[in-house]
């Protein structure tokens, strides 16, 4: 009697080993809607270009860092324990982003799994040589049917499946790029954006004192002169992926850490560190300059 038990749970052990499916972490979702999500975010997805650290260079500031990785330098500053954003090192490591949000996963690191056993009743055998011949072909056995004892059952082993690891670079959401964006301010374009000019904006003339208003909504995180070439500067973080700057204005109207309207005015048109009065206007994705031509309405 206790051989027929032990050879009862030997065999109910094997059957579940073969016909459990082992699935990833986490709350099962409903079916269909983890292949649409991996398709959207797949095809909206993008690496994050920008390292953890930045060592700071000769004629590096706290703004031109920040600006060129497209953050808000007062974060910046905060993150790394700097009280004045003046003030900061040749060859100091500055950690870019909090340490959560640049984690990458461990090499080799294999995804956790769980087996889930969810399966229906095992029908219980006598001890007897057939049972055990049936167990032996059990473990490599695809789906086939087999007659015990007058019970008949179907086993398909399952391949084991390991969870997908998810990638360690930042992806772009869709709901962070649907801005809407307007023109910055009235004029003619007299220069274009250029990779190849090193070009990173574009150039609209106009009269002294003429409106600049805000392209699209956001938080003011620059407003000064401390970067070498733009004159008098207003930066607009507008999400976690775009800034839009502002240049060579004559007179700023907003303040670091006032958020503003699409279509509000910032400042008055000048040639402040320019040779003739215009708005240079840029637009950054993950700190990188893109041509505003493609986010700007048509004219």
């Amino acid at each position: 009697m206790t051989h027929q038990r032990c050879l009862s749970y030997l065999l109910a052990a094997v059957i579940l080993t073969a016909c459990s499916a082992i699935q990833p972490v986490g709350t099962t979702p409903k079916p269909g809607v983890a292949t649409t999500e991996a398709t959207r975010m797949k095809a909206a997805g993008e690496q994050d270009w920008r390292p953890a650290t930045h060592q700071v260079m000769k004629g590096d500031t706290m703004y031109s860092i920040a600006f060129y990785y497209g953050l808000d330098y007062h974060e910046l500053a905060e993150l790394n324990g700097i009280k004045d954003p003046r003030v900061i090192q040749v060859g100091q490591v500055l950690r870019l982003f909090p340490a959560s949000a640049k984690t990458a996963p461990a090499a080799n690191a294999k995804p956790f799994e769980i087996v889930l056993k969810d399966q229906p009743k095992v029908v219980k055998y006598v001890y007897n040589d057939a049972a055990m011949a049936k167990i032996d072909e059990v473990q490599s056995a695809s789906t086939k049917t087999y007659t015990v004892e007058g019970a008949t059952i179907e086993v398909t082993p399952l391949s084991p499946q390991s969870a997908p690891v998810a990638d360690s670079s930042a992806i772009i959401n869709t709901e962070e790029d649907a801005l809407q964006w307007s023109m910055p301010t009235t004029g003619k374009i007299i220069a274009r954006f250029s990779e190849a000019a090193n070009r990173k904006g574009i150039d609209i003339a106009g009269k002294l004192g003429q409106s600049i208003v805000a392209s699209a909504p956001g938080k003011v995180v620059y407003s000064g002169s401390g970067l070498r070439g733009y004159g008098k500067l207003i930066i607009i973080k507008h999400n976690k992926t775009y800034l839009s700057a502002y240049a060579h204005n004559d007179k700023v109207l907003v303040k670091e850490g006032q958020s503003v309207k699409r279509g509000e005015k910032i400042a008055e048109m000048g040639k402040t560190d320019a040779d003739q009065v215009k708005l240079h206007f840029e637009v950054r994705r993950l700190g990188k300059p893109v041509d505003p031509a493609k986010y700007l309405p048509k004219s």
